[in-house]
């Protein structure tokens, strides 16, 4: 999951000298929003379980918290019990040798690798079959549109999914009747476009031998349908998460989103509560599939309470009862399988115009294939998006710009 607003921050570490002394043991636990909110919810619960446990929520915006546990890791100190990994950077943190492995005794998590989605464990699990975190949310890719806009243009969901290319198609039908923009920014059709439909054992960046691939016909692909949307007219020119995005959504200037499904919690929470019932959710265009965040839990190697944290994070992720109270909590759409199977999936969401909007996120990620991590995807990713704005904002080649961001994301990657 991707969340980023910042919460409050605090972290306190009480060392434990053995799993059978619980009193006044605290817990930290390190997240990024809105996982505090989850962790909060949960505490009631673990306290009947271990009521000699106390739980210490540290929360810092994502890519603070990111930062935070590099210094942590790097240095050994200010290190929280458990910490909370978002999916882009796990490949950092596994190539980094400063987690715990939890593929061995006593954690063995392994054993539950059938009971969750089938590309999860995928993403933590390093070549040599290291396992660095525990999956517990998901993001299927999702995409959000605004049916009240969509009528007003004589636009179909249809016309929307078709093809990428119906895509543009109908964005300017839509702006043409409306004024709305058919998406924030050019760089949301590319963001997704190059995660659509990879093979199973691809990276989003990189090859299985740790080559940069984004000259490949994918990123020409994702590159050629960004310019084409900022060349119609079809983007606000709106960075996601600012004031402006947020404002976009509110007033109706910004007619679809693609994004993982969890974005559907932030539209009904706080960023445009009042168009409850004006949106709705569908799958992406040209039946494409693909994952757009998701959260792994993870121990510190040098951590100091490993068993009672391994304790908590079971807790948090192989349970039904606690991934579903997540889910109706902050939209974290849940890893664990049996959680997807609860009745509640079927119930209709209110936000989206009563669409039964979960039944068709759960199908989409029964299709998104396991794909490799590497601890470059950031870098990759910061080259990319240099790319896609010298072209999309300067006139660049497409070609050239994206050998450019080639050559720099090998060079940092021979450094």
């Amino acid at each position: 999951m991707k969340f980023r607003f910042s919460g409050p921050a605090a972290a306190v570490l009480l060392s434990l000298a053995a799993v059978g002394a619980h009193a006044n043991t605290t817990l930290t636990v390190a997240v990024f929003p809105k996982l505090d909110q989850e962790i909060k919810d949960a505490i009631p619960a673990w306290k009947k379980l271990h009521p000699d446990v106390d739980i210490k929520v540290s929360s810092l915006a994502i890519g603070d918290h990111h930062n935070a546990m590099t210094t942590a890791l790097a240095t050994s100190s200010d290190l929280p019990d458990v910490m909370a990994v978002e999916v882009g950077f796990i490949g950092r943190f596994a190539a980094g040798g400063g987690l715990e492995d939890l593929s061995k005794p006593p954690y063995s998590a392994g054993q539950y690798k059938s009971q969750f989605i089938n590309y999860t464990f995928a993403q933590a699990t390093t070549q040599d079959g290291t396992i660095v975190g525990m999956p517990a949310d998901i993001g299927p890719g999702t995409l959000f549109y605004r049916k009240d806009i969509l009528d007003k243009a004589g636009v179909t969901e249809a016309d929307l999914t078709k093809s990428w290319d119906s895509y543009l198609a109908a964005g300017v039908k839509i702006k043409k009747a409306t004024g709305a923009y058919l998406m924030a920014s050019s760089r949301d059709i590319e963001d997704i476009y190059i995660r659509a439909d990879l093979k199973e054992g691809d990276g989003v960046y990189f090859d299985k031998a740790g080559n940069p691939v984004v000259t490949s016909p994918r990123f020409v692909k994702a590159f050629e349908l960004a310019k084409k949307a900022r060349d119609l007219g079809l983007d606000a020119k709106i960075s996601p998460w600012t004031n402006e995005w947020a404002e976009s959504f509110k007033r109706g200037t910004v007619s679809t989103q693609m994004m993982g499904a969890w974005l559907g919690g932030h539209l009904s929470s706080w960023i445009a509560p009042d168009t409850k019932g004006l949106w709705r959710a569908t799958n992406l265009p040209n039946n494409a599939y693909a994952s757009f965040g998701g959260t792994f839990y993870a121990i510190p190697a040098k951590a100091t309470q490993k068993p009672m944290s391994w304790e908590f994070i079971k807790f948090l992720t192989t349970r039904q009862d606690t991934q579903l109270a997540s889910f109706r909590s902050i939209d974290a759409f849940p890893a664990l399988l049996a959680a997807q199977n609860d009745s509640f999936f079927a119930e209709p969401v209110a936000f989206l115009g009563n669409e039964k909007a979960r039944l068709i996120w759960r199908d989409a990620a029964s299709h998104i294939p396991a794909i490799q991590r590497s601890k470059y995807d950031q870098v990759a990713e910061e080259a990319v998006h240099s790319a896609l704005d010298k072209v999309v904002d300067d006139g660049a080649d497409v070609h050239t710009a994206l050998q450019e961001a080639q050559d720099q994301i090998a060079h940092r990657v021979r450094r």
